[in-house]
């Protein structure tokens, strides 16, 4: 049978089983026992903790509820096994206890149905623990079958489109968002213990800053404006340490309307913290500091696996400047090179293919180091000191004014993190933002807007700040070691099906 036959079948098959379960649910409904009109039903312990209690609660009446996963029915018993919020338990369920009528109703429940079921706590003559059911009600009926749980794992886009059959059939999946959540939490609870105030800023701009990405628009229609979702939240933090906050930050949605991959995806969740008076070493070792302290919390180690390969999160990371990470790579060494003519040879040189809008020596040294070092990048590294094209929102370094005081963290060939120390001469930001807008002119739609309005809360004075944002869901992605961004959010963004 070809593939195209075989999900003909799959089909035909599924209408046939979705048939029957509703002329059974009609049956139900006809006697009065319409599951969907329950409102409420009071569970009183859940399958884990009825595992780890045991001793406790034997013999003890509980009340449970949860899905039907498997069930093995033998005449006047019946074995069923349900899942819940933590986990799997088994249910034995007998003619005795319910009586012939119930008996056979609750035999008629599908895989997928959720019941409810009040009994004893347990152990069979296998020391499995269970429940002894006294009563079994139908909560609610599944009217589609579940997908066989290899299936379920093998068709990425099936769990991504339908994440709620992935909870189900895919227990595991499930403990990574448990996962997720507990390493939102640290991160909260670490910043909070350093001094820093969460906050909330808009996720409606009038003008998309703060990172070189292409916006998503929209409109407000009372204002009449046309409006941008939010790339970064950066010039509105910043905005408060000129008001005199001197520590704040601020973790969700940022969106950014470019490519989708294993890496990318258009929502993702960001956090941007700013601290007064400090300097990017400073959010160098917050950074070590944070991440060091989110794999001991969550992982209990500072070695972890990720994909086959170890890393070890332990402090002390590799720091190293863009220059110097170009040359133990490439041999080429851009202390000797100092036009744009040079760059851009030694770039062909390496057959790499060069954006005509795009040619300057800075330009050139981040196009070199994104497409030969990072990828080389595998224990955490701090690359520093890019070129000021590349970061029109950091402050230049005194030694070098080609170069800026920035950062970028790498683990295993990906960026992590991003950190300047913040550009706050309102007279430098500006020419900046002038050539940003040039730069946007000639076509480059991820360039800078002017933010003129940010050019005034600077001119009241912003201290010196150190700031930084880091990729919460590839951060999520390292520590649940998971390949995917789509693996660590539980609803990525997904081109419609077309329907035939």
């Amino acid at each position: 049978m070809n593939e195209d036959n075989q999900n003909i079948q799959e089909e035909l098959d599924e209408n046939h089983l979705i048939k029957i379960r509703k002329e059974k649910l009609e049956e139900l409904q006809q006697k009065n026992k319409n599951p969907f009109s329950i409102t409420k039903y009071n569970v009183t312990h859940k399958s884990q903790d009825i595992k780890e209690n045991f001793d406790k609660l034997e013999q003890k009446d509980v009340t449970i509820a949860g899905r039907i996963v498997a069930k093995r029915i033998m005449g006047k018993a019946s074995f069923y096994h349900i899942q819940d919020s933590q986990g799997k338990i088994q249910s034995y369920i007998s003619v005795n206890d319910l009586g012939e009528e119930n008996y056979a109703e609750v035999k008629t429940f599908d895989i997928g149905d959720i019941i409810g079921i009040e009994g004893f706590v347990f152990k069979t003559r296998t020391e499995e623990i269970s429940i002894h059911a006294k009563k079994v009600v139908l909560l609610a009926k599944s009217l589609r079958p579940l997908p066989e749980k290899f299936h379920g794992l093998k068709d990425t886009d099936l769990r991504y489109r339908q994440r709620y059959i992935d909870l189900i059939v895919n227990p595991e999946v499930k403990d990574t968002f448990v996962k997720r959540n507990k390493i939102l939490k640290s991160i909260r609870s670490f910043l909070d213990e350093k001094g820093y105030l969460e906050v909330d800023t808009p996720i409606l701009n009038v003008i998309p800053g703060g990172a070189a990405a292409k916006p998503f628009k929209t409109h407000h229609n009372t204002l009449d404006l046309e409006m941008y979702l939010r790339i970064a939240n950066e010039l509105f933090l910043k905005r408060l340490i000129v008001g005199g906050f001197d520590k704040v930050y601020e973790m969700g949605r940022m969106f950014r309307n470019e490519g989708i991959s294993i890496k990318h995806n258009p929502e993702f969740t960001n956090i941007e913290l700013y601290s007064a008076y400090e300097d990017y070493n400073d959010m160098m070792n917050l950074a070590e500091e944070l991440i060091s302290t989110l794999a001991k919390e969550i992982l209990g180690t500072t070695k972890i696996n990720y994909q086959g390969t170890e890393i070890d999160l332990t402090p002390n990371w590799k720091r190293v400047s863009i220059t110097d990470s170009i040359k133990e790579v490439t041999g080429i060494d851009f202390n000797t090179i100092d036009t744009d003519e040079e760059s851009v040879k030694v770039a062909k040189e390496l057959g790499l293919e060069i954006d005509l809008k795009k040619t300057t020596r800075g330009a050139i040294m981040m196009l070199i180091f994104e497409e030969k070092v990072e990828k080389t990048l595998i224990q955490p590294t701090f690359v520093c000191d890019y070129p000021v094209e590349d970061s029109p929102l950091t402050k230049k370094k005194s030694s070098d004014n080609r170069l800026t005081e920035r950062f970028e963290l790498f683990i295993s060939g990906r960026e992590y993190a991003n950190a300047y120390s913040e550009l706050n001469d309102p007279i430098d930001q500006y020419e900046r933002f002038v050539e940003q807008v040039k730069a946007r002119e000639a076509g480059n739609e991820e360039a800078n807007m002017m933010d003129e309005d940010f050019i005034n809360a600077l001119e009241y004075g912003m201290p010196p700040t150190g700031g930084m944002g880091i990729g919460v869901d590839r951060l999520i992605m390292l520590l649940t070691d998971s390949a995917s961004i789509r693996d660590v959010i539980l609803f990525p963004t997904m081109k419609p099906l077309l329907k035939e």
